[in-house]
């Protein structure tokens, strides 16, 4: 199987992970799936992924003092594989797993993920469960010194043959499942400097074993990689070996975040394509934060939610929601169902940053059939006039007509140069229109 072919182009769809934080439940899995589907599926919103957690036991117990409940109890089967915790998702019990729930969420139109931790369950090792299919015990596999920073239920795992076997039965399960797609954390940037890591990508292992066993379960399974910043002299191996890796850290509903965004993605504007694509992570939109304690609509302002927007289509990140989106707004959703900017995320599309200063930027994008889009941001605190000349976008002549995408507005551009006066952290996206 060819992975590039799992993901044409950039995934697009909902995670549980800014609203429900661990303790999401199958009731809202199935509410957000179905709004999801009415709302947002005809304009490519296709995946639903049930993040962190899902096999944990009472997660939420201290929330006060701990995101991760120190050796919490957590589910897994007979053969060290964590399995959805029954209390939180009823439809999983008497061994079925997902299966009930990913069937429900195809029956939608859409496709369901997972988001799982790298390794094997410490409890697991410590029990020496068995791993299907091999002598070995967990015990065997496990790397007591490979672990992450900030959750607690996983060790690494050893590079070894009954190492892979443990990340095949893995698949196996999932594929039985019906899982479309994979989030693993950790794995990413480890961040680690432990003897047996190799530095902040210590886990390479572990995504090639991934991998493999992704395509010996033959099911078209997408793999994504968290948590960032990815590494840019690895970007070989990301692309090798995986569909998506996060090219930052957790990012929320904070301005100096997407500003940071235009540098990350300048580094890695020359690595989107086909089936292998550097992730900005989710779009804090909406109405988020109810299982962090702090329930609340985006901090962004409106202006830097259609910057970050239009920053992730041009450059041409995934598109992961947030939200609960048994509450979208109308505004919101406008946000989302722009299909002339969700276009830019076409992976033909030559893209590149024009332009950068610590208050402006300029990104342009040029199609397949020679169509070019420039996006043009104010960086700054204060209204701001940003411009760029056609010529620097390719496009001849002194005047041309052109369209704002949001707006709808056509004008000409003239003076030989698109422009646009801009609010403090607003943009532009605009499109010229002319013969190749």
């Amino acid at each position: 199987m060819d992975k590039n072919a799992f993901a044409p182009t950039p995934p697009m769809g909902w995670n549980s992970y800014d609203c429900y934080d661990t303790a999401v439940t199958e009731a809202q899995v199935r509410s957000n799936a179905e709004a999801l589907a009415k709302r947002l599926l005809p304009f490519g919103w296709e995946y639903v992924v049930v993040d962190i957690q899902w096999y944990a036991r009472r997660p939420n117990a201290r929330r006060d003092m701990y995101q991760y409940l120190p050796f919490g109890e957590l589910s897994l089967d007979e053969y060290a594989r964590l399995t959805p915790d029954p209390e939180r998702f009823p439809s999983s019990a008497g061994g079925r797993g997902f299966g009930p729930l990913a069937e429900y969420v195809h029956s939608l139109g859409l496709k369901f993920g997972i988001h799982i931790m790298r390794g094997i369950p410490r409890i697991a090792a410590h029990r020496r469960l068995p791993i299907l299919g091999r002598s070995e015990t967990a015990d065997e596999i496990a790397l007591p010194g490979s672990i992450c920073r900030w959750n607690p239920d996983m060790y690494g795992v050893a590079d070894c043959p009954a190492g892979q076997a443990y990340y095949d039965s893995l698949l196996a399960l999932y594929a039985s499942w019906g899982v479309d797609f994979i989030k693993c954390d950790d794995i990413c940037n480890t961040g680690s400097a432990s003897p047996f890591s190799e530095g902040r990508y210590g886990a390479r292992h572990e995504v090639e074993m991934l991998s493999r066993a992704i395509e010996r379960c033959r099911r078209p399974i997408v793999l994504s990689l968290s948590p960032g910043p990815a590494l840019i002299g690895e970007a070989w191996h990301y692309a090798k070996y995986a569909n998506m890796w996060r090219i930052t850290d957790d990012f929320w509903d904070d301005w100096t975040l997407v500003k940071a965004m235009f540098a990350r993605c300048e580094l890695w504007e020359k690595h989107v394509a086909p089936g292998c694509f550097p992730d900005c992570d989710m779009l804090p939109l909406g109405r988020i934060g109810r299982g962090f304690g702090a329930e609340r609509d985006t901090l962004l302002t409106w202006d830097e939610q259609r910057t970050m927007m239009t920053l992730w289509c041009v450059f041409g990140s995934p598109l992961m929601l947030g939200a609960d989106l048994t509450a979208l707004d109308e505004r919101t959703a406008s946000l989302l169902t722009n299909r002339r900017v969700l276009d830019l995320l076409d992976p033909a599309r030559r893209r590149r940053q024009v332009r950068r200063t610590g208050e402006e930027a300029v990104w342009a994008s040029r199609g397949p059939e020679g169509d070019v889009c420039a996006a043009l941001f104010n960086l700054s605190d204060r209204e701001r006039t940003v411009s760029v000349p056609l010529e620097e976008l390719g496009v001849p002549g002194e005047a041309v007509p052109a369209e704002e995408l949001w707006t709808g507005e056509r004008f000409s551009a003239a003076d030989g140069a698109l422009t646009a006066s801009l609010p403090a952290h607003g943009c532009a996206l605009l499109q010229a229109h002319h013969n190749k």
